[in-house]
């Protein structure tokens, strides 16, 4: 299945958005689809343009899956209710922890995630609704990444050759698989979403599974996240493509209280990039670098020491797994 990429010069976001609207509206006809709202932009869009083709037709759903940032799932829940579209949070921590049990080989984990989201919940979802139709935010470099081998993206389904209607029992809906992450901002404020969901820092589809180097438990996704509060707090005034906070595998030695301790190693990256196919780490002051080392260390139980990642992409990634 070939994709032509909409290149920035040639998108205009509200004939984008008209065009897809439509699409949306005569695909599903006078069924039901359903929505994964995740909370970044990508999925944030399509939700609203889902909403306009289909209206309450449209059941969206952000899946707590206990690998997400801290606070995401009320606070998402709040900000797309203001924008007048209901939102039901589905409670699946145990589905996800249960499949990333004993998993450290990153793709395992991403093929771990995948099967939960698709055929688990979303399958279990789908059918309890009578919905033929799943929308989600594939991006055009999701597709890219993946197909190039750099790494499995977990919403690459039919690029692939999966049969969606067969594996799943229904068909997956992508609007915005032409555009990538640029573009979706685009697009994000032509349809008036706020500013903290427009502008924020990209988000893998696995979450913080993503930023965890070896097994996905509930104490090291926790270790993870606290650390990513702390570098989004610091680093969003930055202007950068993308910052983010990486839990290691192995414990390293440190010293607390004059005593060797051994703990976890944080390793945070900030990117400067406009496509995510290349990208410079953001020369960030050394004040700034030793305040996030100073909080993490501090305010993060367990952490001992803090890294900076200096290569560029490639031969680096944005995200670690």
């Amino acid at each position: 299945m070939k994709i032509n990429e909409i290149q920035i010069k040639d998108l205009d976001p509200g004939k984008f958005i008209e065009s897809k609207v439509k699409d949306i509206a005569e695909k599903v006809g006078d069924g039901l689809a359903v929505n994964a709202l995740s909370g970044g932009v990508d999925s944030a869009v399509v939700t609203m343009i889902g909403h306009k083709a289909l209206g309450d037709r449209l059941k969206t759903y952000f899946v707590e899956n206990g690998i997400m940032r801290e606070g995401e799932p009320e606070r998402i829940k709040q900000i797309f209710e203001g924008l007048g579209v209901p939102v039901e949070i589905v409670d699946a921590k145990d589905v996800f922890f249960g499949a990333l049990k004993g998993l450290t080989d990153p793709e395992e984990k991403r093929e771990a995630i995948t099967d939960s989201f698709y055929k688990k919940v979303f399958g279990d979802l789908v059918r309890e609704s009578g919905a033929k139709y799943l929308l989600q935010g594939t991006n055009f470099t999701d597709v890219e990444e993946t197909i190039a081998g750099i790494k499995r993206q977990h919403n690459i389904l039919e690029q692939l050759g999966i049969d969606t209607r067969e594996v799943y029992g229904y068909e997956v809906i992508e609007p915005i698989i032409e555009l990538r992450k640029t573009g979706v901002r685009m697009v994000a404020r032509a349809l008036a979403l706020p500013g903290e969901i427009s502008d924020r820092p990209p988000f893998p589809g696995p979450a913080l599974a993503a930023r965890v180097i070896g097994e996905v438990t509930p104490a090291r996704v926790e270790t993870v996240r606290k650390a990513t509060a702390i570098v989004e707090g610091t680093l969003g005034g930055t202007d950068a493509f993308q910052y983010l906070a990486i839990l290691h595998e192995d414990r390293v030695t440190g010293i607390r209280d004059g005593k060797r301790d051994f703990g976890n190693q944080i390793e945070v990256r900030c990117w400067e990039s406009t496509d995510a196919v290349v990208g410079e780490p953001t020369r960030l002051p050394f004040e700034t670098l030793q305040a996030l080392a100073d909080r993490i260390t501090n305010e993060v139980p367990g952490v001992v020491s803090v890294t900076y990642n200096i290569t560029r992409k490639p031969p680096s990634t944005i995200e670690a797994v």
